[in-house]
């Protein structure tokens, strides 16, 4: 968490994670598609050779552009949104962080899984439903 998106940020970012990990030649890193998440952010913070170098150390997985609504991260992030902030302020990034790591050890230790409810019939008339232009959704729902 940090207090902006930026991609100077984005590049400390990593930073720190590498160093965490010192040990490892390759560090797994999955996140989404944000203009700030990328190998030039990287390079344009640390320059050509300890910012390629850096990049190097980490496989990237993107999350899906579309469809991301069946993405189980997304689905963590408004569990997370829903049981751990719900409608409350939280006054600073270090209570922030810390509310996050006890919601985290929470679900880890009673070890909640996603208990998915969403068949391929749903699935396909969804996708069907995003294909077609407004007039065209009014009238299938109204079909159904």
């Amino acid at each position: 968490m940090t207090n902006d998106r930026s991609s100077p940020e984005f590049a400390d970012y990593l930073l720190d994670v590498a160093a965490r990990y010192p040990e490892a030649d390759t560090i797994h890193l999955v996140m989404d598609n944000l203009s700030s998440h990328t190998r030039k952010a990287v390079v344009e913070r640390y320059g050509q050779k300890a910012g390629g170098w850096l990049w190097d150390r980490f496989r990237v997985h993107y999350t899906p552009k579309h469809g991301s609504w069946l993405n189980q991260a997304e689905i963590e992030i408004s569990l997370f949104s829903r049981q751990c902030l719900g409608r409350r302020r939280i006054p600073s990034l270090g209570d922030l962080r810390r509310e996050a790591k006890a919601w985290g050890r929470r679900m880890n230790r009673n070890r909640v899984t996603i208990d998915w409810r969403f068949t391929r019939k749903e699935a396909r008339f969804e996708v069907r439903l995003q294909k077609k232009p407004d007039y065209a959704v009014r009238d299938l729902v109204r079909a159904s």
